[in-house]
């Protein structure tokens, strides 16, 4: 298993994987097979793999420490970018097919439905994530400073699943199962954090 994670071709495998999702909602669409309702279809799917890969950008670091995967780390970055991505679709297909750019009528929404409010702060929040994504930005910020910036991830996912409750409220099946992914990566994060924090105030022990 290490040696298909290090191998030049992982990255690309990852990749293509990851843009599969939005090749077939591109297919789908030109094949007139989005269902009766192309753009729930659609606003549904995108909002889906956003949630998706930012469990899967989460669960990059307690996988690599439980399986003993130092290398899945070169995927993490990569796992960011494309949940902001399918954000921004999301996003998109809301400006753009269901309220063709009519800002007064996007301001009136957002007023009279909450869940629009919660899910555009956390891809609002997503944005300085993906700018400073580059190790060069890692290198000007330094590592303590680039990693507190991009625990904002946790607020955006938890964000993300609020949104998708608030939204669906009659089958709450998806997002309940979401967050209960959430939840435990981010119960993982902070157990981690708290046996860290034990372990630095432990006495050290004096030699009799």
């Amino acid at each position: 298993m290490k040696r298909i994670l290090t191998s030049r071709w992982a990255k690309p495998v990852v990749f293509t994987a990851a843009l599969a999702p939005v090749l077939l909602l591109v297919w789908r669409f030109f094949h007139d097979d989005l269902g009766a309702n192309p753009l729930q279809f659609i606003t549904y799917a995108t909002g889906d793999w956003t949630l998706r890969f930012l469990v899967f950008t989460l669960a990059v670091t307690p996988l690599r420490k439980l399986l003993n995967m130092p290398d899945l780390i070169r995927f993490r970055r990569m796992l960011g970018l494309y949940a902001f991505f399918y954000g921004c679709l999301h996003l998109m297909t809301y400006l753009w097919f269901d309220k063709f750019f009519d800002w007064p009528e996007i301001v009136k929404d957002i007023a009279k439905r909450p869940y629009i409010t919660i899910g555009t702060l956390g891809l609002v929040l997503m944005v300085p994530l993906a700018i400073t994504s580059t190790a060069g930005w890692i290198r000007r910020m330094g590592g303590k400073r680039w990693q507190m910036l991009h625990r904002l991830t946790y607020v955006s996912i938890v964000a993300g699943v609020i949104h998708y409750y608030w939204l669906v409220k009659l089958d709450v099946t998806r997002p309940v199962f979401y967050g209960t992914l959430a939840a435990i990566l981010l119960l993982y994060r902070a157990a981690a954090w708290i046996a860290k924090s034990r372990s630095r105030r432990a006495p050290v022990g004096v030699a009799a």
